[in-house]
């Protein structure tokens, strides 16, 4: 169940014996692609990193997640879908051309981008993902290049802020699209759907 204001969410205790344990988003995300393509779900699996442990305050130390002090969260994952192929992420998808030039989006399941805090306002379990949308001059990129760190690039009048479980992107080019840190494609359009409670996440 997804989580609602002032519900409790995560819970303390062990993975469970014999679950894998991941590095990062990037691998993270196979496992659970690698799962929905069999048509099941990922189950429980252990994160030392990335920014999908630093949003649920991961320490990355591999023998926490055999005790009672591991932190064990249900996780939305996020269904991508353009050019008639589908994917999907665990923290976040990033589209943009070179430079940021043009029309650029950024859906966010997790807080952070690397060091950059894209999702302020992210819960990873409340059945939404949260998409920023549009296109900056060059000064207002350098701007938001140096806000993005503190999360004060937004509000911002050039840029679109939703909140949804579904949301459509399209851009006026084939844009690189990367999940997780791996591009997968290009496309003009975009489908992203959140999966709610897709696994169990213990860091």
């Amino acid at each position: 169940m997804v989580i609602r204001r002032g519900e409790p969410w995560a819970t303390n205790g062990p993975l469970a014996v014999g679950a894998p344990v991941v590095s990062d988003d990037g691998v993270l995300r196979a496992h659970v692609e690698a799962a929905r393509r069999r048509g099941e779900r990922p189950g429980e699996i252990g994160l030392l990193g990335g920014d999908l442990c630093a949003t649920l305050g991961g320490p990355g130390r591999r023998e926490r997640l055999d005790t009672a002090e591991a932190v064990r969260a249900p996780i939305d994952v996020v269904r991508v879908e353009f050019a008639g192929e589908t994917h999907w992420f665990v923290a976040h998808l990033v589209a943009h051309r070179w430079g940021w030039r043009g029309d650029a989006a950024v859906a966010m399941n997790a807080e952070w981008l690397g060091s950059w805090k894209l999702g302020p306002r992210v819960h990873p379990n409340d059945g939404l993902v949260d998409v920023t949308s549009g296109r900056l001059g060059w000064q207002d990129r350098l701007a938001a290049r140096r806000r993005a760190p503190s999360g004060t690039h937004l509000p911002h009048p050039a840029l679109r802020v939703q909140r949804a479980g579904r949301v459509e992107l399209g851009f006026e080019q084939p844009t690189p699209i990367r999940l997780d840190g791996t591009v997968v494609g290009r496309a003009e359009q975009v489908l992203l759907t959140v999966e709610p409670d897709a696994l169990i996440v213990v860091v």
